[in-house]
């Protein structure tokens, strides 16, 4: 078992597994730990594993309070924000079966542009997610035209824009089949969330509930999913650091 989330030392996992006896890593990636857990779970099936379940959740108001400003302190949320989602998504990777398949894996190293704005995560980890993109396009040979869906955890409204402009810069028009699960999984009018989605939840979600039943019934065949992190804590933002981004990509294909 492979999970993680965003509450001290991961024990929404460590807590909710502790009577399945099932031996257990604790990831923590930030919002980027669903597919980090999917990258080390395809790694674990390949070598000695019949099968790995990766888990990840979040929960609204308390990372709040962990990342940002507690609710009751009533601060403003600049239009940069995010809403963290109340959720849990899980896998189960196995050695057999009729897919869809992961197949390739592209780990993400961390980036750091300088962003010290805790409400503005979109423009911190969007950097990584182009850094990211780009390695996996020049280890696999690939471009954008090849995915039916490429796919961000939380980068928001805000990120999107910016992994956009990231990417054209780089050579590579993604916007024909890019989006974000942080701008899918709210109403952006309705329920007033600002820039869009966050949390570790955020990509595990969407994807389980909604692109994974896609792929199995052959709406697309070919998804890249990248997860992004902010490797930040309260007391980092406190002390007045700037904000580490990651980001991790996954293949998966029918």
């Amino acid at each position: 078992m492979f999970a993680g989330d965003l509450l001290n030392q991961c024990i929404s996992s460590s807590f909710g597994l502790r009577e399945l006896n099932i031996p257990f890593f604790g990831v923590f990636g930030a919002c980027s730990t669903f597919v980090e857990s999917l990258t080390l779970s395809a790694i674990c099936t390949e070598s000695f594993a019949n099968y790995v379940l990766c888990a990840t959740s979040s929960h609204f108001c308390s990372a709040e309070k962990q990342f940002r400003f507690p609710l009751e302190l009533g601060n403003q949320r600049p239009p940069t924000s995010q809403w963290t989602v109340t959720g849990s998504g899980s896998a189960i990777v196995s050695k057999n079966g009729s897919g869809p398949y992961i197949t390739h894996v592209t780990p993400g190293k961390i980036v750091d542009m300088g962003i010290k704005d805790a409400n503005n995560m979109g423009a911190a980890m969007a950097p990584a997610f182009a850094d990211t993109l780009v390695t996996h396009f020049n280890d696999t040979g690939r471009n954008p035209s090849y995915y039916d869906a490429i796919i961000s955890g939380d980068l928001g409204y805000v990120g999107k824009d910016i992994a956009i402009d990231l990417l054209k810069n780089n050579g590579y028009n993604i916007k024909s089949n890019y989006n974000d699960c942080g701008v899918l999984i709210f109403d952006k009018e309705k329920q007033d969330t600002h820039s869009g989605g966050s949390g570790c939840a955020c990509c595990g979600t969407v994807f389980s509930g909604y692109f994974f039943k896609k792929l199995k019934e052959k709406k697309i065949n070919k998804l890249l999913l990248i997860a992004t992190g902010a490797l930040m804590n309260s007391t980092s933002s406190q002390q007045g650091e700037s904000i580490p981004g990651i980001a991790h990509a996954i293949s998966i294909e029918n």
